[in-house]
């Protein structure tokens, strides 16, 4: 015949102290990574402005020793509206549009290709034979990667037009700066 299992043999009240510890050991070892440091993790840098009806946040994410994400969020204020696709050229098509656009400058060089979260559809605007490349109506988010090529002043320019198929176009924004810092400490938002 074989004896118990040590364990239970204890009264259930210490059964229990047991493996609640065991438990909380075995979380406290999970969190930690079995004692290995991570690297450290340093605030998301984030700001935002509104210009002619857009509501534009922009948030640094990922920023590891000197490279990271660039998230950029267009939101138009008003129901209804839609951004201009990143694709449409610098003039429009026929005159019309103003591409969306996000262009790090100074210290700060893109890293990889540009993504949109929302695919492009084609409209028709009266007066203009070709099809006016769009977004969706409502918020667009445009993710650069970017690494920094020297601690110092750096900028993200920033364009885009906002339309309504019933309401018609706000002013289009064009080269709006934001100030970038990098540095030992990493990398923040200045006043923009």
């Amino acid at each position: 015949m074989t004896s118990p299992h040590p364990a239970s043999r204890l009264p259930r009240a210490a059964r229990t102290r047991l493996a609640r510890a065991t438990a909380a050991l075995l979380a406290a070892v999970s969190l930690t990574g079995c004692g290995q440091e991570s690297a450290p993790s340093q605030a998301v840098a984030v700001t935002e402005f509104n210009e002619n009806g857009v509501t534009v946040r922009l948030s640094v994410a990922d920023w590891r020793s000197d490279a990271g994400t660039l998230v950029v969020t267009f939101t138009p204020d008003e129901p209804g509206f839609h951004l201009y696709s990143t694709a449409l050229p610098a003039e429009g098509v026929e005159g019309v549009g103003r591409p969306t656009e996000v262009r790090p400058a100074g210290s700060v060089a893109t890293a990889g290709g540009m993504t949109v979260d929302k695919s492009v559809k084609s409209i028709t605007v009266p007066g203009v034979r070709a099809a006016v490349p769009v977004y969706p109506d409502g918020p667009v988010t445009v993710t650069l990667p970017i690494r920094a090529t020297a601690p110092g002043e750096a900028k993200v320019l920033i364009g885009y037009a906002s339309c309504s198929s019933t309401e018609g176009c706000t002013i289009p924004v064009a080269d709006r700066a934001v100030s970038l810092r990098t540095g030992e400490e990493g990398l923040s938002f200045g006043a923009s």
